[in-house]
């Protein structure tokens, strides 16, 4: 099974009112359309994400001696194959979802195809409380792998999933603070802004490395620094949190620059390729995080479609990295992109 395949089965399962799985993933034709896939309001963020990451080009480079570039990379403590980790997904019925997968299968094959190829698994959270036991217990099965990220929820709820996320196993844990609007009546969720001293007291009462998805300016960056976080996700929620956002490729040079010799920067935003996985190393990202395409792999074939898309992801970056001269995704160079 490749990852063409995977996608075609997929195509094949998911209501084309939800998600088309178009050959070009850029938020065009499900502009706006919410829940799930095409960002709140115009679907401008979720364009935004996608064209600002096409606008950089990469300068072809073949007079060199690079013919097998060093892929791996170590993140919160644990050596992955490529520097892509599975984003926090969840609510298949949220997300109209619930007819070609379920919650369980999931979160199962999300921690399962990360632990195939070799990386990392960030699960998610949401309006349901189940989803986030969901994730716990797949978790549990799959230790060492999985990045609980929590709603920013009032602080006492925050910390007994953080202890839940301890006792699974987890690697790191956080919240994704791009959520800090979301209000849902039916389960009476209500997520907040945070301080700077609740940071804080999220951050002091874990022994894991506190992850804060959600960062768009380096005034919140070194805000999370100050606070003791160990990584920042760079992200504007895929679009889905603010209408009219930058991409979150034209922020990260600066917030990268500002913070990234002292904490493990992140990004997310319409990654679909190694070529965009290396524009993001050479901005300055530590690795990356993908959600849309292990959620279509996950649908189309389980663990294995993951597998299957982090393969393609993998080879794809291997196949820039020679055609740049880049050796090493730990020390990649500006100078690749064109122009820039």
């Amino acid at each position: 099974m490749n990852w063409q395949e995977v996608q075609n089965k997929a195509r094949q399962k998911i209501n084309p009112e939800v998600c088309r799985v178009c050959p070009v993933c850029n938020g065009v034709v499900c502009r706006g359309k919410l829940p799930g896939m095409g960002g709140v309001g115009t679907g401008a963020s979720f364009v935004k994400n996608y064209q600002a990451l096409a606008e950089y080009k990469l300068n072809l480079h073949t007079l060199h001696d690079v013919t097998e570039p060093r892929m791996s990379v170590e993140i919160f403590g644990k050596r992955l194959a490529v520097p892509v980790i599975l984003g926090a997904v969840a609510g298949v019925k949220t997300n109209r979802l619930d007819n070609c997968i379920t919650e369980e299968d999931l979160a199962e094959s999300w921690l399962l195809g990360a632990k195939m190829g070799e990386t990392l698994a960030m699960t998610g959270d949401g309006p349901d409380p189940s989803l986030y036991a969901v994730a716990i217990e797949a978790s549990k099965k799959n230790p060492g792998i999985a990045i609980p990220i929590i709603k920013p929820r009032p602080q006492e709820e925050i910390l007994t999933r953080i202890k839940e996320a301890e006792e699974a196993g987890a690697v790191a844990v956080g919240i994704d603070i791009d959520a800090a609007a979301l209000i849902h009546n039916v389960s009476g969720l209500t997520c907040e802004p945070k301080t700077i001293d609740k940071i804080i007291e999220l951050v002091e009462s874990t022994h894991l490395p506190f992850v804060l998805k959600g960062i768009m300016t380096v005034e919140d960056a070194e805000t999370a620094y100050q606070a003791g976080v160990k990584a920042i996700v760079v992200s504007n929620h895929g679009g889905r949190a603010l209408d009219h956002c930058p991409g979150t490729a034209e922020v990260l040079p600066d917030i990268a620059q500002a913070v990234g010799d002292k904490m493990t920067v992140l990004v997310d935003g319409a990654i679909r390729t190694g070529i965009d996985v290396l524009k993001c190393l050479a901005l300055g990202a530590h690795g990356v995080l993908v959600g849309r395409p292990p959620t279509i792999a996950a649908i189309g074939g389980g663990a294995e479609g993951i597998k299957a898309m982090l393969d393609y992801f993998k080879a794809d970056l291997r196949k820039a990295m020679i055609l740049t001269g880049t050796k090493d995704v730990q020390k990649v160079s500006k100078s690749i992109l064109y122009n820039f």
